[in-house]
C-alpha cells in the first residue's frame, strides 16, 4: 500500500465503533508489523522501555516463536492510548478489543471502498506496508527490516525489496513517458513555427 493509501484511511474518520477499530488495528501494524494473531494478543506485557529509554514492542511471534522487539513509532504509541481505558480490551487482559480475523478483514474491505481503495485490502497488507513502505521506502536497512519481520532469512525480506524496485522503475517509466511527451511537443511547436 503506498503512504497515499496508508494517509487516507489514517485520517477518515469513521462514526461507527467497528470500522473505526479495525482501522486502528490496520494503522497500528502497519507501524509495527505485528501479523494479526499477534495484535490481537497484545498485552500490556508485551510494552517494555528498550536500551534507549523509548517504549517498545517485546513479543515472541506466534508463527516463528522467535523474539522480536519493535520500538513503538508515534502513530503506533497514540493508537495504543486511545485503547488504554477500554473496558472491553481491558475485560480480556489485552490491549485492543478482540475481533475474529474473519470479520477484521470483511470490514477492511468496507474501509477500502469508503476511503477509494481499489486494492483487496486484508491485515496481512500491513506488514507489507509496514516493510515497503514504512521501513524500506524511508532508507531503513534491509537486515533490520528483516529482523523487525522476524524473518529468520534475508532472502525472505528481499521480496519487499523487489516490490520497492518495481515501483521505482514504474515511476521512472512515468517520468520518461512525461519527458518524451514534453519534448514531442516542443518539436511540434518548433516544426510549426517553421512554416
Amino acid at each position: 500500500m503506498s503512504f497515499e493509501e496508508l494517509q487516507e484511511i489514517e485520517n477518515k474518520e469513521f462514526g461507527i465503533p467497528r470500522l473505526e477499530l479495525v482501522k486502528d488495528l490496520f494503522v497500528f501494524s502497519c507501524y509495527t508489523s505485528l501479523s494479526y494473531i499477534d495484535v490481537i494478543n497484545l498485552t500490556a506485557d508485551n510494552i517494555c522501555i528498550g536500551i534507549d529509554g523509548e517504549l517498545w514492542v517485546y513479543y515472541r511471534g506466534k508463527k516463528t516463536t522467535k523474539p522480536i522487539r519493535i520500538l513503538l513509532l508515534p502513530k503506533a504509541m497514540q493508537i495504543i492510548e486511545k485503547y488504554k481505558n477500554n473496558r472491553k480490551s481491558m475485560a480480556q487482559g489485552s490491549i485492543f478489543p478482540k475481533i475474529s480475523n474473519q470479520k477484521l478483514n470483511s470490514y477492511l474491505k468496507e474501509i477500502a471502498d469508503v476511503c477509494g481503495i481499489k486494492k483487496n485490502l486484508t491485515f496481512h497488507i500491513a506488514r507489507h506496508t509496514f516493510a515497503t513502505t514504512v521501513t524500506l521506502s524511508n532508507g531503513i536497512p534491509i537486515e533490520t527490516v528483516s529482523k523487525l519481520l522476524g524473518h529468520s532469512r534475508i532472502s525472505t525480506t528481499q521480496i519487499y525489496a523487489k516490490v520497492i524496485e518495481r515501483k521505482v522503475s514504474d515511476d521512472m517509466q512515468k517520468l520518461r513517458t512525461q519527458f518524451n511527451e514534453i519534448e514531442n511537443k516542443a518539436d511540434s511547436e518548433k516544426i510549426s513555427k517553421t512554416y
